[in-house]
């Protein structure tokens, strides 16, 4: 394929989103008697036992001094007819208006925490922070996941996968623009084949 060859800082800040697109959650935070909901695309899975994750936000969000202060918060998914839903949270700041009030998102309780769960997510997060590091004009939180809330038949039958005919995945390609993933486009490589593949790839 052709392709251009520049230095970063001659890139339009639009080329960091072609290698997209990735999941979009919903971060949901409590202090001070307060819930708060802020749309995050920037965000990770970083280990497994114990079992971390990673967001990335401004500290300018609303969210940010909430997380800072209560060190916890909630990591939560939800399905592509739910963009409106991603679009409002991220759109809005918490500072002006109570977004679970306005925009009437049901929630459930936490039972570690004290994060709002969102009902229509089909899998959520709590979590407690653990790591706050600034990054360029970013904070880099890092959560350690203590309780974990999911949809009884989010699982394909006999794997460890998203049943993709059940639940379409928010992905996002740019920012208010939204796709999802199907299960027609799924490629399994064996691990029996591929695992111990050390000879050259075959194009």
């Amino acid at each position: 394929m052709d392709k251009i060859r520049c230095a970063t800082e001659d890139l339009p800040k639009v080329l960091f989103f072609l290698h997209r697109p990735v999941s979009t959650m919903i971060v949901t935070a409590h202090h001070n008697g307060k819930d708060n909901a802020l749309a995050i695309g920037l965000h990770t899975l970083i280990t497994h036992r114990p079992p971390t994750c990673g967001v990335s936000l401004t500290p300018e969000r609303f969210s940010y001094p909430m997380i800072r202060d209560s060190k916890e918060f909630g990591v939560n998914f939800v399905t592509l007819d739910k963009a409106e839903l991603i679009a409002y949270t991220g759109g809005c700041s918490g500072r002006k208006v109570d977004k679970f009030q306005e925009f009437g998102i049901a929630k459930e309780a936490p039972i570690k925490t004290s994060v709002p769960i969102l009902k229509d997510a089909y899998v959520s997060y709590e979590c407690k922070l653990i790591d706050d590091r600034p990054y360029g004009g970013h904070r880099w939180l890092v959560g350690e996941i203590v309780a974990v809330h999911y949809a009884k038949d989010a699982f394909a039958s006999e794997k460890r996968t998203l049943d993709l005919d059940k639940y379409s995945p928010t992905l996002t390609l740019y920012p208010t623009i939204y796709t999802t993933a199907s299960q027609d486009a799924i490629r399994h490589m064996d691990p029996k084949i591929y695992g111990t593949h050390r000879g050259p790839l075959k194009h």
